[in-house]
């Protein structure tokens, strides 16, 4: 998906909601679990009921590389689901935070872009920086896909590092610095956690066009109104990340409604702040 059409999709939804499908078997509802494969038909019904609602949905890989063969099978399934029963209606992010020396990160760049190779085609990838530009460039050699760097992110122990100073400038600006230089902003997207919110500001001053993915909201505590109002762009320039608050929302038969109310609350908010 290019910046355009991502731009026009958060335009006519009305909306920069992400969904985080970070779905555990042990928090499904009973009934799910006796699904030929619980996750995916967890998911399906999470995004049948949200789809005029959220713009991107996001995976994280930990809770289907867990279940070994049978959760990638269900994270194949997700993602085909997506593409193929509602082509060009999100943007799909592959939340795999990957890494590595340059030919390792070639593998990781076919795993997730190259359907052909792996099953699975998402519009981004998560990236670690910390090994540098040779680690990353991997990841930007396919058109219309994206890399989100970690720049900032909403865990207690992201003042282990992120904030050691030097010459006044701390180390996420050192990584936002750097890593600009090796894409632009039609292909490469920052982490940065609703928790930190007060520094978007700052952010702002050196990635001021590029798309900010925002975990955080809901359940670890950040605000959506706080994240608008130091991040918004004219392109709205934000992608507010949700995943606990919105898929479990119930532990019942009525996850999905459930689902699509916390869903739609977001998104109403978010049509205020787009349009004040």
């Amino acid at each position: 998906m290019t910046r355009e059409e991502l731009i026009n999709l958060i335009r006519r939804k009305n909306s920069f909601l992400c969904i985080g499908l970070d779905t555990d078997i042990s928090k499904i509802p009973q009934h799910m679990k006796s699904l030929e494969d619980p996750i995916f038909g967890f998911n399906k019904a999470i995004i049948d009921a949200t789809i005029d609602l959220a713009v991107a949905y996001k995976p994280n890989f930990a809770f289907y590389e867990c279940y070994g063969v049978k959760g990638w099978e269900s994270l194949t399934k997700t993602i085909n689901y997506i593409n193929e029963k509602y082509p060009g209606q999100a943007f799909t992010i592959a939340d795999a935070k990957r890494g590595d020396i340059g030919n390792t990160s070639q593998q990781y760049a076919r795993a997730v872009f190259d359907k052909a190779s792996s099953g699975l085609e998402f519009d981004a990838v998560t990236v670690a920086p910390y090994m540098g530009e040779d680690s990353v460039k991997p990841f930007l050699l396919y058109p219309s896909k994206w890399i989100i760097v970690l720049a900032l992110t909403s865990n207690k122990g992201a003042g282990d590092f992120q904030f050691f100073s030097n010459q006044d400038t701390r180390l996420f600006e050192q990584v936002l610095l750097k890593s600009k230089q090796w894409g632009n902003q039609d292909n490469m997207m920052y982490v940065v956690g609703a928790t930190k919110a007060d520094m978007l500001t700052d952010i702002r001053k050196i990635v001021p066009d590029h798309f900010l993915l925002v975990p955080g909201i809901g359940a670890q505590g950040g605000s959506l109104q706080e994240v608008a109002k130091y991040g918004l762009t004219k392109d709205c320039g934000l992608l507010v990340n949700s995943s606990r608050n919105i898929i479990y929302a119930s532990p019942g038969a009525d996850f999905a409604e459930k689902a699509r109310e916390e869903a739609e609350k977001m998104q109403k908010e978010m049509s205020v702040l787009l349009h004040p």
